[in-house]
């Protein structure tokens, strides 16, 4: 089975700690995130990058049809992640892959202007949660590849 997600879900999922519009899309996104994605087999999960609602807003309440009642924020957030993350509408990859593409391509101080006027970003939850993912990758404990760090300096994150 493929799962339909659209470019800002892919850190969404990442960041998912349990928050959500009610308690359907909250149940939701816990099955898509915690059994399929973070389960067993997840990162095999196939994903087709969505630009319409996909498996997360189907019970969302600001869903309207194919489209979200929020649409112009939704279509900036979906633009400004998909440069972040080179994704484009209608690319399959697997969850791995773009979990993988998250962590090396997105720092959590990007989420300042990616996710800028998401309510959950004032939360801090998915800064903590993309900065873990950061530093539990490979080859990660020094920055990310590419990152100028002095001796003996830990990067901030």
């Amino acid at each position: 089975m493929t799962l339909r997600l659209r470019p800002h879900h892919v850190l969404c999922s990442i960041g998912f700690e349990g928050s959500g519009y009610d308690g359907p899309f909250i149940a939701n996104m816990r099955h898509i995130v915690t059994q399929v994605l973070r389960g067993p087999g997840g990162r095999d999960q196939r994903i087709w990058i969505s630009d319409t609602a996909d498996a997360i807003c189907a019970p969302c309440p600001k869903r309207v049809g194919l489209g979200c009642e929020s649409q112009d924020k939704i279509d900036r957030f979906d633009r400004d992640h998909a440069e972040a993350l080179d994704l484009t509408p209608g690319q399959a990859l697997s969850w791995g892959e773009c979990h993988d593409r998250a962590v090396a391509r997105v720092v959590p101080a990007d989420l300042d202007r990616i996710c800028a006027g998401c309510e959950w970003l004032p939360l801090g939850i998915c800064k903590t949660r993309l900065a873990a993912a950061i530093a539990a990758q490979p080859g990660m404990e020094k920055g990310r590849p590419g990152e100028e760090t002095a001796p003996n300096e830990t990067p901030v994150v």
